[in-house]
């Protein structure tokens, strides 16, 4: 079977990777996305904002009722910084040869690869797509073979969905009090409020 994966530090999660996760599944005909929540994410300056516990609440909130959606808690679970590499590393000997890994990202993130740690292992062990970003220009196969040989035939670009939510606008929209009700799914929506999240006084 053919499984994506789609990792995010979700904070919250929102409209936008639920489009890009059912974008993802419809022009790949995958199997499964499993959406993984990142513990201590290396690439981030500033810690999230909720708890690793809420931010895999909202996750699972947010894809009940879409059977081809799964949660993995295995970073969250994991000690020290997140890394790709291991993430990829771990489900392949999870799923063995039966599962196919196809691993989401987006545009940004793809130019960024070079940083990753082992990011010439990552392109080995799966697949990659990358969706767009909004600001963000489609990144060059040329350029980007450069940095890494190979990875030019381990990408897929798709210029589908063009999404412009981030979640620092809906943690900013909380904090002055302004609605986000289609920004995320309506249980997410519950949850925050409920939990009081991102208030910042």
């Amino acid at each position: 079977m053919d499984i994506g994966v789609l990792g995010g530090t979700f904070d919250p999660i929102h409209i936008g990777h639920l489009f890009v996760a059912e974008e993802v599944v419809s022009q790949l005909n995958l199997t499964e996305i499993l959406f993984v929540p990142v513990g201590q994410p290396w690439l981030r300056v500033n810690s999230p904002i909720a708890t690793a516990e809420q931010r895999v609440q909202m996750v699972s909130l947010a894809i009940a009722n879409r059977p081809c959606f799964k949660l993995s808690t295995m970073e969250v679970e994991r000690a020290g910084p997140s890394y790709t590499a291991d993430t990829i590393a771990e489900l392949q000997r999870r799923y063995g040869a039966d599962g196919k890994l196809v691993f989401i990202l987006g545009w940004d993130s793809l130019v960024e690869l070079p940083r990753w740690k082992d990011a010439a292992q990552i392109i080995k062990m799966c697949n990659l797509v990358a969706v767009p970003r909004m600001g963000y220009h489609i990144p060059d196969p040329d350029t980007l073979e450069s940095v890494i040989p190979g990875l030019s035939q381990s990408v897929i670009l798709l210029d589908a969905p063009r999404v412009d939510i981030c979640a620092s606008e809906i943690r900013d929209r909380v904090a002055q009090g302004l609605s986000i009700r289609h920004l995320v799914p309506e249980p997410v929506g519950r949850y925050i409020k409920e939990h009081k999240l991102y208030i910042t006084s």
